[in-house]
């Protein structure tokens, strides 16, 4: 059996300006951010430090966001819009897998991203004191749910009974998880992660079309 393909992609949240110029513009606005996020933590950052290291008048700024708050949520769609891409693509080339290495690849592809972002495990990881980009956690946790319960049915790993609801569970519990491993370690706690990824198989196998025999 070959998995099935992956074809569902999440919808774009944040409005991209049409001009290749204020596309670039936002760009840099949010690559600022990110950068004072890193250096400075997200309490101390302003829409005036990041004007400024944008190199963009603080009135351009204000032209797409509305405040400090647009900008972080803005950052953390495009950072989640990244590690969508990233698990779709893993998923993509797993040949016949198990419910384990479905956990393993996704938890695999939100790490390569958290590497690739520090700054997304600032703003996300690391407190969550924005109130929007907590509610797009959510959000975003609830789609990646969907999307695994679809892959999983399509591939044959479970049956069509399986619910958004066990699947989202199990993605708020793999959510903690990184919570925690990132929460001392910038680069995060590769054994916490790891036990985070059988705890949830061990869940989710309940539900597969073949559940482990019991040991």
């Amino acid at each position: 059996m070959s998995s099935a393909p992956v074809e569902e992609s999440f919808p774009a949240r944040r409005r991209v300006p049409i001009q290749e110029r204020s596309r670039m513009r936002v760009e840099r606005i949010l690559d600022a951010a990110a950068t004072l996020v890193v250096q400075r933590g997200v309490e101390a950052l302003t829409t005036r430090e990041i004007a400024r290291v944008a190199a963009v008048p603080v009135a351009s700024l204000y032209q797409y966001f509305a405040d400090k708050d647009a900008v972080l949520l803005a950052l953390a769609e495009r950072d989640m819009a990244e590690m969508d891409e990233q698990v779709l693509a893993d998923l993509a080339d797993l040949g016949a897998p198990t419910v384990a290495e479905v956990v393993r690849t996704v938890l695999a592809s939100f790490v390569t991203v958290y590497d690739r972002r520090p700054a997304f495990v600032e703003l996300y990881l690391r407190g969550r004191t924005n109130a929007a980009v907590a509610q797009f956690g959510r959000e975003h946790n609830a789609r990646v749910a969907r999307l695994l319960r679809a892959y999983a049915v399509d591939a044959g790993l479970a049956l069509p009974t399986l619910t958004d609801q066990v699947v989202e569970l199990a993605v708020e519990v793999g959510d903690r998880v990184f919570q925690l491993a990132y929460e001392h370690r910038r680069d995060g706690d590769p054994a916490l992660v790891a036990e985070g990824a059988t705890m949830v198989t061990a869940y989710l196998e309940r539900h597969a079309v073949d559940p482990p025999a019991p040991a």
